[in-house]
């Protein structure tokens, strides 16, 4: 079981275009570095009706096939919405620094976190970096968000990884089960505005030191809900 996703991978300099297999999905949350900021996404959470995490940080599975690189997805109902991640995948024995999207069903997350981390895919971006190349300036990597709005394109988050755990911790959290095959959400920020809907997210990851970002954008069509 899993899914396959078509990278373009850098290391040494160099980029390779690989298809890589994904057969486990892991999202962890609440893994904020700085206590204040991780207790400002607890509290924004809360106004939403979503209860406390029993642990900080803590690990949710969803389906692997949820992950996508695609540039559309398909939400049921209007109550979902996108937010920046940087992702740790293995493949073949070495670690890679992505940036996805955990689009969650924020109705559903108010009665079930784990039901509503599955309700929909993970956008992806196609393009991952060897993560031991950026450890060593890690706290300069700069994550954000867009959101479409009714129209118009607003800043939706925006901050420093240091903002989180770093990823080694974060891993060593999860325990033995991060193997070859695994691909892990490491965390979010606030939402700038508070958390809604939109009909587009784009998001990314910046490396200031090395001159470069890695981005991915999707449209969010709206499925309509019977009875």
């Amino acid at each position: 079981m899993g899914t396959k996703l078509t990278f373009t991978l850098h290391a040494g300099g160099e980029s390779r275009t690989e298809t890589l297999a994904i057969r486990h999905a892991v999202i962890a949350g609440w893994t904020g570095r700085d206590k204040v900021a991780l207790e400002k996404h607890i509290v924004e959470l809360e106004e939403l009706g979503v209860a406390r995490p029993a642990s900080t940080p803590i690990y949710y599975r969803v389906a692997a096939a949820r992950f996508t690189t695609a540039g559309e997805i398909e939400s049921t109902g209007p109550e979902s919405s996108g937010e920046v991640e940087f992702m740790i995948l293995q493949a073949d024995g070495r670690r890679w620094l992505g940036v996805g999207s955990d689009h969650t069903d924020r109705k559903v997350e108010t009665y079930g976190i784990t039901v509503s981390k599955q309700m929909c895919d993970k956008p992806v971006a196609a393009t991952l970096w060897a993560l031991d190349e950026v450890l060593p300036h890690w706290d300069s990597l700069l994550i954000r968000s867009y959101a479409v709005i009714d129209g118009a394109r607003v800043l939706y988050q925006q901050g420093s990884v240091a903002a989180m755990l770093p990823p080694e911790e974060i891993i060593a959290g999860y325990g033995p089960g991060f193997s070859d095959g695994t691909a892990m959400f490491c965390g979010t920020l606030a939402a700038i505005g508070g958390i809604r809907p939109a009909a587009r997210f784009e998001f990314e990851i910046e490396d200031p030191v090395l001159g470069r970002t890695i981005r991915h954008g999707y449209d969010v069509t709206v499925l309509p809900i019977a009875g």
